[in-house]
């Protein structure tokens, strides 16, 4: 591996000829020779396509408001003279606006500045944390520093109540007549894994959301259960993609129980769109069964239309593959969607044993679902299922609300960017963090608050 110089000696660069040594190593030919690759369109067998459905446009349409939620973060150094001190900021954005002003601004030949700032009522998020060689000064560990500025921040004031207030709600299922009264989590933050299990009772909760069993504070944000994957040493770095789909997912959940305490009748006629799957990754995917549990209860209940965009990935190249083929019969035609089964996603997607592994059955309370929309969008989402079995036999009537909010998603249409919708480009656009000139001056704003803080 190559080094950068800190001196004025020269950068030690890799040799240009080593690569010979791995291509003619027979253990690295053979284990090529043994991979298995996504299929390709012509590879998929006339029995796997009974899952593609036309799309019915005709129907009443309920939605009067979309609420997109999107964020990004990026890191900084904060000591140059210690480039491995280093800092996470993180900015998420809920924009909010209505289904009729989306459909008047379609109507113009060209969009006027006061046109946009009606689709500009933004709520933004704002987090930082450490990320390797530096602690906050009241914490005796990089952990400790982690956890405790997370619970800052869910701890912190936003209008009429916390993501705290949210998140215990939303625990404890405050929204049922019958709430749970404790949550076990897996380990005590405080001793590390392996720990044992400890069961967090409602009743022994104070009313700063923290629990004390002798070896130290447990804040109710430690079921994310973050501080498994942090090392005080090798840093936090592991973290930032699962805090970012976690907080995006919160925030969603904050502004369904707001409507649910300030006008239930609402609910129904509101789009939520998220930024990626319906699932929780790493540590924090135990969040999908309160999740699924609070879908479950909000589509008995009342109703729910919420649906997770993907921009990339594996599905999206093979909603690409059997959509637009560069060669050969497209096998999912415009206005058409198809439900992913459990054998289709490892058949043909993600090569794996269909037979001993299900998808997403620990991470994921959503089914995919991938549609040519009939003015030729590709849109690979998921909506809410009740239970993780759905997938292996998937009926379209286990998708509840999915042809409602593909109609939508359809009038969502954004030109700028490949197979993308306005509320998601617009949100992404408002929140995201460029390398320049934000992470710059992001790095000297840090540089200095940390030198003179």
């Amino acid at each position: 591996m190559g080094t950068t110089s800190r001196s004025h000696k020269p950068n030690e660069w890799a040799a240009k000829i080593n690569h010979t040594h791995v291509i003619k190593d027979p253990f690295i030919q053979k284990f090529l020779d043994n991979c298995d690759t996504p299929k390709d369109a012509e590879d998929i067998e006339e029995k796997d396509k009974n899952l593609i459905f036309k799309l019915d446009e005709n129907i009443e349409n309920p939605i009067h408001h979309i609420l997109a939620v999107d964020g990004g973060y990026t890191t900084v150094e904060v000591k140059k003279s210690f480039p491995s001190s280093q800092i996470a900021f993180f900015q998420f954005g809920a924009l909010l606006f209505k289904k009729d002003d989306l459909d008047s601004l379609s109507q113009k030949s060209f969009i006027f500045p006061e046109d946009m700032q009606k689709l500009h009522n933004l709520h933004r998020f704002k987090l930082a944390i450490p990320i390797r060689n530096i602690i906050s000064k009241d914490q005796k560990s990089l952990t400790g520093s982690v956890r405790k500025i997370i619970y800052d921040f869910f701890m912190q004031q936003r209008e009429s109540s916390s993501f705290m207030e949210t998140l215990s709600w939303f625990i404890f299922e405050e929204y049922k007549s019958n709430s749970l009264q404790s949550y076990v989590l897996s380990n005590d933050p405080n001793k590390g894994v392996g720990s044992g299990k400890v069961e967090l009772k409602k009743s022994d909760m104070s009313k700063d959301y923290t629990f004390d069993f002798g070896a130290g504070i447990i804040y109710l944000t430690d079921i994310f259960r973050l501080d498994e994957a942090i090392d005080d040493e090798q840093g936090a770095g592991g973290i930032l993609g699962y805090l970012t789909r976690l907080i995006e997912q919160i925030i969603l959940v904050h502004f369904i129980r707001s409507i649910l305490k300030l006008q239930p009748a609402l609910l129904k006629k509101f789009l939520f769109i998220t930024d990626g799957p319906l699932s929780f990754s790493g540590q924090t995917a135990n969040m999908h069964k309160p999740m699924r549990e609070l879908c479950n209860y909000l589509l008995d209940n009342e109703t729910l239309f919420l649906v997770g965009l993907e921009k990339s990935g594996a599905f999206v190249e093979h909603a690409h593959e059997i959509s637009l083929p560069k060669e050969g019969k497209v096998i999912l035609n415009t206005g058409n969607f198809i439900l992913l089964s459990n054998e289709y996603i490892y058949k043909y997607i993600v090569p794996g044993d269909h037979n001993n592994m299900h998808y997403g059955s620990t991470s994921y309370y959503g089914g995919k679902v991938i549609y040519h929309s009939a003015d030729g969008q590709v849109i690979v989402l998921s909506v809410p299922v009740s239970n993780k079995e759905v997938i292996k036999n998937p009926e379209l009537n286990f998708y509840l609300n999915l042809e409602m909010i593909l109609v939508n998603i359809q009038k969502l249409k954004c030109d700028m960017y490949d197979d993308s919708i306005i509320p998601v480009a617009l949100a992404n656009k408002l929140v995201s963090l460029a390398n320049h000139p934000s992470k710059i001056l992001l790095e000297k704003f840090a540089a200095n608050g940390v030198n003179h803080g």
